[in-house]
C-alpha cells in the first residue's frame, strides 16, 4: 500500500524538482482532453482523497469524500471485513485549482469501507455539495460509471504532496494480491505513474472525459512476491507477475450502483457488487 509517507520523505527534493515537468503546459489544452488541476481533491493525515459524486448526486446531499480502505484513521480493515455507517469526525484539507488549501472539511461518518475485492473509504461529509460550492468555489469530482478502457490517457492528483502524474492505463490485473488482501480487476499504471507514499487514496482522473475512474492505491517496491508494498499479479490459471515499479489503482465504477437516494450507500440495490459486511 501507499500509506506510508516515512520512506517517500526523502523523495521531497526530486518531487520539487520534477514540479515543472507536472505544471500545466502553456495554452489550452488540446479538445479531446479536459484540463486536470487539484480543485476537489483533498489532504488527509497519511493519505491522498478527493470529493465526489455520482453521476445521479443532487446539489443538496451530503458531500462524499473518497480515499483508500487502508487510509481509515482506525487502521487497515482486515480481509474479509467491510465497514458500514461508523461514526467519525476526521477532517480533510480541501484543495483549489492550484493545490493550495481553501477549507477543513469534517466527516460524519464513514459510509463505506473495505479493502476486500477493492480498496476504498467513503466518508460522508457534514456539508452539502450546494454549500461547499457557495462557500469556497469548489465542484466535486464525478465517477464514471463505465469500466476504464486500455491505453486511456489518465492522470493522479495527489492531495497530500500536491503533485499530478500523468500517464495511461497499461491494463488490467484479474486478481492482485498483497499480504493479506486480494483486489479484483484492478488498473496497472504505465511506469511514468511512479507514485509514492502519501499518494494513496489519490483520485484517477480519465484526461477525455475529467471524470474519476479509479483510486490509487498500492505498487511494487522491492520487486517481493505478495508482500506488503510488494503485490503480485495473479491470472486466472493462478500465474504470479511481479512487475518491480509499478503501481496499481482500484477502479471505482462499481461504487455508482450501491449508492441511493440522499447519497446513502446501499448494498442492496441492484448493480451493487461491492463486499457486504
Amino acid at each position: 500500500m501507499k500509506k506510508s509517507i516515512v520512506g517517500a520523505l526523502g523523495a521531497v527534493c526530486a518531487l520539487l524538482l520534477a514540479a515543472a515537468g507536472t505544471a500545466p503546459a502553456v495554452g489550452a489544452p488540446p479538445a479531446t482532453v479536459k484540463a486536470v488541476n487539484f480543485a476537489g481533491t483533498v489532504a488527509l493525515s497519511n493519505c491522498s482523497g478527493s470529493v465526489i459524486r455520482m453521476p445521479g448526486s443532487q446539489p443538496g446531499d451530503p458531500a462524499l469524500v473518497l480515499s483508500n480502505g487502508h487510509c481509515l484513521e482506525t487502521g487497515f480493515p482486515g480481509a474479509g471485513e467491510v465497514i458500514t455507517d461508523q461514526p467519525s469526525s476526521r477532517t480533510f484539507s480541501l484543495l483549489g485549482a492550484s493545490g493550495s488549501k481553501v477549507a477543513t472539511l469534517r466527516a460524519h461518518k464513514v459510509s463505506y469501507a473495505t479493502m476486500t475485492d477493492t480498496d476504498i473509504s467513503i466518508y460522508e461529509l457534514t456539508q452539502t455539495y450546494t454549500q461547499i460550492q457557495k462557500s469556497y468555489g469548489i465542484s466535486a469530482l464525478t465517477l464514471n460509471d463505465r469500466h476504464p478502457v486500455a491505453g486511456s490517457a489518465i492522470k493522479v492528483v495527489s492531495g497530500y504532496w500536491k503533485r499530478i502524474y500523468s500517464c495511461n492505463v497499461d491494463g488490467f490485473v484479474y486478481r492482485l494480491k498483497e499480504a493479506d488482501w486480494t483486489w479484483r480487476d484492478s488498473v496497472r499504471y504505465t511506469s511514468s505513474c511512479n507514485t509514492i507514499g502519501g499518494t494513496s487514496g489519490s483520485p484517477v482522473i480519465d484526461t477525455a472525459t475529467g471524470k474519476v475512474v479509479a483510486v490509487n492505491n498500492t505498487g511494487n517496491e522491492d520487486g517481493a512476491t505478495c508482500t506488503e508494498n510488494n503485490p503480485c499479479e495473479v491470472d486466472e490459471n493462478g500465474n504470479v507477475t511481479i512487475r518491480r515499479g509499478i503501481n496499481y489503482a482500484q477502479e471505482t465504477y462499481t461504487i455508482v450502483p450501491c449508492i441511493g437516494i440522499g447519497n446513502k450507500v446501499d448494498l442492496s440495490l441492484p448493480g451493487c457488487t461491492l463486499p457486504k459486511p
